[in-house]
């Protein structure tokens, strides 16, 4: 069983344009398209899809339309009572596959909520496999807050993190203390704690992993690090891999992460050795980004078949 925790859930809210974006310009719509969703409700949304058993955690009131959404689409959903409702997120989606995200804070959430949150998660990680931590953290909360529910969790569950900005540094800043089996930065995350250039961690797989590599020296367990169209890179204890993405045409990269980190975890579930864990993860992403808005691949939607994971020599000097 996957448990995961979104804080800060969000109904997303897709537009697909006509044409591209011009500032200050009236665009028509193609298309509108609504979920509820949040990075951890997406691997939530993949593993119903997969056939693995999930609860997915998340602060709404229990009759919100957001939680009805999601029990009706068969998703064990577990909320916790809270006072707002989830906020709203835009996204503007251009032909060729861009995409403009706007993403709303989200209502303050409270002390208790909190608390809800860290009691829900506890009464339920010794039962599952991989506990996921996703997203971002309302405002209200502390930014350590999910360094802390690690540091919880140490030696009763395997975590993943899957976050950004102050909560992601909070992370970094707490480790080893705070250190969870896996982090799933993207090259912008990863080059922001690792005082490297984004734009090079993405065009060389080679230097993100090495990047990624700091982590494990500070105690994690595995980094998988997405890299956009140059696929994704994996560092364990064992070793680097890097895998790219199939022939793929971009519809929308929205919720390709969270499709990346679901292909990963599904890998691990299934017994897969790290390579291939990394190619299922890459062709998850890769099957997510072809499909419209934050939509899940189905598994026959999945082309492993068609990723090479390549190990990587991360010594000083090494070219292969």
């Amino acid at each position: 069983m996957i448990l995961t925790v979104t804080p800060n859930p969000s109904l997303d809210r897709t537009v697909t344009l006509d044409g591209p974006v011009t500032r200050g310009a009236v665009h028509r719509a193609v298309e509108v398209v609504s979920q509820a969703g949040g990075k951890g409700v997406n691997i939530s949304r993949a593993s119903v899809v997969a056939g693995v058993a999930s609860v997915a955690v998340v602060p709404a009131p229990p009759e919100d339309p957001f939680v009805l959404e999601l029990l009706a689409a068969g998703i064990d959903c577990r909320p916790v009572p809270s006072a707002g409702a989830p906020r709203v997120n835009i996204t503007l989606t251009e032909p060729d596959g861009t995409t403009t995200k706007v993403n709303s804070p989200g209502p303050t959430v409270t002390p208790q909520v909190l608390d809800g949150l860290s009691a829900a998660l506890r009464s339920r990680a010794g039962t599952a496999e991989w506990v996921v931590l996703a997203g971002s953290l309302p405002p209200g909360a502390p930014v350590d807050w999910y360094a802390e529910r690690v540091a919880d969790l140490r030696g009763s569950a395997r975590v993943a993190v899957d976050t950004s900005d102050a909560p992601l540094q909070a992370l970094v800043d707490g480790l080893p203390g705070s250190a969870p089996a896996l982090m799933k930065p993207n090259a912008e995350e990863l080059a922001s704690f690792t005082g490297t250039d984004p734009e090079e961690l993405e065009s060389h797989p080679r230097a993100a992993a090495r990047a990624a590599a700091t982590l494990l020296d500070r105690g994690v367990g595995a980094v998988l690090a997405t890299l956009g169209g140059r696929g994704a890179v994996l560092v364990t204890a064992g070793g680097a891999w890097h895998a790219g993405p199939p022939p793929t045409t971009v519809v929308s990269t929205v919720g390709a992460g969270d499709s990346s980190l679901f292909g990963y975890l599904l890998g691990d579930l299934r017994g897969l050795p790290p390579a291939d864990r990394l190619a299922l993860a890459v062709a998850y992403g890769s099957a997510a980004a072809a499909l419209p808005g934050t939509t899940i691949p189905r598994p026959d939607q999945v082309r492993p078949d068609l990723v090479t994971a390549h190990r990587l020599d991360l010594t000083p000097g090494a070219t292969a």
